[in-house]
């Protein structure tokens, strides 16, 4: 459906129908296609799938980019009208699950969300676009309203607990935007979280590391 200013109706209708008929009946089966895979992965605080919200769908229809809508056909276009989240204790976990998600899945997109510059914290996550699993479709669907892919993000605790609480409480629709001293309170949060991450990583790798020899007798060959 091609998005334009009196499109706007219909297409919320379509979506609001694919959202009831498709969607949001594809949550559990997909949930558990992932979960076969990753339910024994050690240190997983939760995998989760959720269907996108009608009000968040109508709001990415209509970003822009250099003044132009971004989405000429947001129904085809918009990748994570059905998302998974998998959040793990460490970064390296992080790493560990991607071999995973390249050997499981079929990657259309990888791309880790970082800020633009170093010196800048907000937003961390790796995101991937992968094709939806057939096995997940139900018979009685009407395939035209499936998607072709989903959008799977892998996150630390950190990451995870930091944009959800930021998404809250300064991206919800309708609320003031946020003063300067507020962003930079935001910015702070997240490298605090940021720096969190590695101290807990530094930690883990020190404690799972070999156990170093504290003494090594030297072998002299006889004469």
């Amino acid at each position: 459906m091609k998005n334009s200013a009196n499109s706007g109706s219909r297409l919320e209708a379509s979506y609001r129908e694919r959202y009831a008929k498709v969607l949001k009946p594809l949550e559990e089966p997909l949930l558990g296609h992932i979960k076969q895979y990753f339910n024994g992965q050690p240190r997983i605080d939760r995998i989760s799938v959720r269907a996108k919200e009608i009000v968040s769908f109508m709001e990415k229809s209509n970003n822009r980019e250099n003044g132009k809508l971004k989405y000429v056909d947001p129904l085809g276009q918009i990748q994570d009208q059905i998302g998974a989240r998998i959040i793990t204790f460490y970064r390296s976990d992080v790493e560990a699950l991607d071999t995973m998600v390249q050997r499981y899945f079929t990657a259309i997109e990888l791309k880790d969300r970082v800020p633009d510059s170093e010196w800048e914290f907000s937003y961390f996550g790796r995101h991937y676009v992968l094709v939806l699993p057939s096995d997940v479709i139900i018979d009685n669907f009407d395939k035209s309203m499936v998607p072709h892919f989903f959008e799977l993000q892998i996150k630390t605790l950190f990451q995870h607990a930091w944009s959800e609480a930021g998404h809250d409480l300064g991206y919800k629709p309708g609320q003031q935007p946020l003063t300067a001293d507020q962003k930079r309170l935001l910015a702070f949060s997240s490298a605090q979280a940021w720096g969190a991450d590695h101290v807990f990583e530094q930690l883990f790798q020190e404690r799972h590391a070999p156990a170093k020899t504290l003494f090594t007798p030297s072998i002299i060959p006889p004469k």
